[in-house]
């Protein structure tokens, strides 16, 4: 079952940034991608690969606040895992 949330305008901004980077990494972009799709839409989720891209762009040392902010948006919107 997918979560009904939606993309914060904070979450969204930095998505924004991310997407405009022109140094940002592929994964990064990827979540920013998602989360921006996602501002009012309930509905949507974020995809395997975008929730990947995104768990990877956390961990990552190397990537920047903003784009951390971006990929925590996309990953809270991933549907639950069934047990």
């Amino acid at each position: 079952m997918a979560k009904r949330e939606v993309t914060s305008k904070k979450a969204a901004s930095a998505a924004s940034k991310i997407l405009k980077n022109k140094t940002a990494s592929k994964k990064a972009k990827s979540a920013a991608d998602s989360a921006l799709s996602q501002t009012k839409t309930p509905k949507k989720v974020t995809s395997k690969k975008s929730g990947s891209a995104s768990s990877k762009t956390l961990k990552s040392k190397s990537a920047s606040k903003t784009a951390k902010t971006a990929a925590g948006s996309a990953l809270t919107q991933r549907p639950n895992r069934k047990k």
